[in-house]
């Protein structure tokens, strides 16, 4: 077995195809590649890969498809790879699910480099040993776990790394350029609007009003800041 990262690349286009398998191989990972959804969704059953690219628009299956499926069989993370570039079509996509967001034409080092940055959010960062309670929510940053009225909640990755980030430094505003690069990575430092998805997406899950958030709260054109005080693990509330 290969020791190397796997990387599945989905695109009905074969050029494309094999320019990301030339430069990806050249940059230390190994690909496997597909040309339609349901080729991409038995090669991610057979092959496990450690990160999906995946086209959008694909005749029969769309790529937003293909993700949902696979959501339900991995938890490997997808990069989107598509030509719509409006904020609006980042968005969607990111709210449907997606771990990131590239927009052909792309160059090939920057594909790469995403790919990378993926994967270390994958890692993850080291847990610190303290419990986070804000209102209903509590935060056990060493066990990894969320929980509202003491009922377990699901998060992406994503989502925990970067509530993750915000619980170990509660009641201090984190920059935006510093979230973005903590979480993400420093190639993505100024783009303030992925941000606001992923903050969206989490104030939809841990707040009981996400319109009026009392848990994550924002300084608007500055960061965000979790509202909450560290307590020992083992303490009672």
């Amino acid at each position: 077995m290969s020791s190397e990262p796997l990387v599945l690349a989905v695109d009905d286009e074969a050029g494309i195809l094999r320019l990301m398998k030339l430069e990806l191989t050249a940059q230390g990972f190994h690909v496997v590649t597909a040309g339609s959804g349901d080729e991409a969704l038995r090669l991610a059953e057979e092959q496990r890969p450690d990160v999906v690219l995946l086209d959008i628009l694909m005749p029969e299956m769309t790529g937003l498809e293909v993700m949902r499926r696979l959501r339900e069989r991995t938890d490997a993370p997808v990069i989107l790879v598509t030509a719509k570039d409006s904020d609006a079509d980042k968005v969607s996509g990111l709210e449907q699910g997606a771990d990131d967001y590239i927009v052909k034409p792309f160059s090939l080092e920057e594909l790469a480099a995403r790919v990378r940055a993926v994967l270390r959010r994958a890692v993850g960062g080291q847990a610190v040993g303290r419990v986070i309670r804000a209102g209903d929510v509590e935060i056990d940053l060493s066990r990894r776990l969320v929980t509202r009225n003491g009922e377990l909640m699901n998060l992406t990755r994503t989502e925990w790394l970067l509530l993750e980030h915000l619980a170990a430094n509660a009641g201090r505003v984190i920059l935006n350029a510093e979230l973005l690069s903590k979480v993400w990575g420093p190639e993505y430092r100024d783009d303030v609007q992925y941000l606001r998805v992923w903050v969206s997406r989490l104030r939809h899950k841990l707040e009981r009003d996400p319109s009026a958030p009392v848990i994550i709260k924002t300084r608007q054109g500055i960061g965000y800041m979790l509202d909450a005080e560290p307590s020992p693990v083992g303490t009672s509330s």
